[in-house]
């Protein structure tokens, strides 16, 4: 599904996962006799499946993440999960709504991103993007109470919190958006201009040394 969030807190980049292919060895039979087997040759052990990964590995590895790369794709993969929101009514409903942000027309993502919130209100990233239409609207009141509403529902939402900031930011409420911005960090510590956010902040909110 195509996606649209914030201008500001947009993400590029998906790093693509190896595939291995495990290869069985068939023992060989003579055309007469079946050749005996050997009890010390044995098929070798099948690997045992491996346990799904979880959206919470996916926080942990995004955190560890060694370089900006790595983290943009597990970023991404983070993003991908969240954008499932279980219902393929509401997949079109959002679909359309990105479109009509795409075009521009930001009171017809709203009026559609209504019915999805209506529909899967327990969806976090439907009241994301609806706050981003009302971002685009200029309703900041508006868009404020749409990502609180998704951090209720997803706390680890680091785009919403990136969002946060910078509507606070344009309110001029530094403590927030400082409070915020370390939110997003914690999350997602390589996050595009986040670290020189709070560089840039932190001084006036906690006082400069002397």
């Amino acid at each position: 599904m195509r996606r649209l969030s914030l201008p500001i807190c947009m993400m590029a980049g998906l790093l693509g996962a190896p595939a291995f292919v495990v290869s069985a060895i068939v023992p060989i039979a003579t055309p007469a006799i079946a050749a005996p087997k050997d009890a010390s040759s044995k098929d070798a052990p099948k690997d045992a499946p491996r346990a799904p990964v979880t959206l919470d590995d996916l926080f942990a590895r995004l955190k560890a993440a060694k370089d900006d790369a790595e983290a943009r794709g597990v970023a991404q993969l983070i993003e991908r999960r969240l954008d499932r929101s279980g219902s393929d009514t509401v997949d079109l409903l959002a679909s359309r709504a990105a479109e009509a942000m795409q075009a521009k027309d930001y009171p017809l993502a709203v009026e559609l991103l209504d019915r999805v919130t209506v529909l899967e209100p327990a969806w976090a990233e439907g009241w994301s993007r609806r706050a981003t239409a009302f971002f685009l609207l200029e309703d900041q009141a508006s868009a404020l109470a749409d990502l609180h509403k998704t951090l209720s529902l997803e706390p680890r939402h680091f785009e919403a919190w990136a969002a946060l900031a910078h509507i606070y930011m344009a309110s001029d409420d530094k403590t927030r958006a400082l409070a915020a911005f370390r939110r997003a960090e914690a999350l997602y510590p390589r996050m595009g201009k986040v670290h020189e956010a709070i560089e840039r902040l932190s001084p006036d909110v906690d006082g400069r040394d002397l």
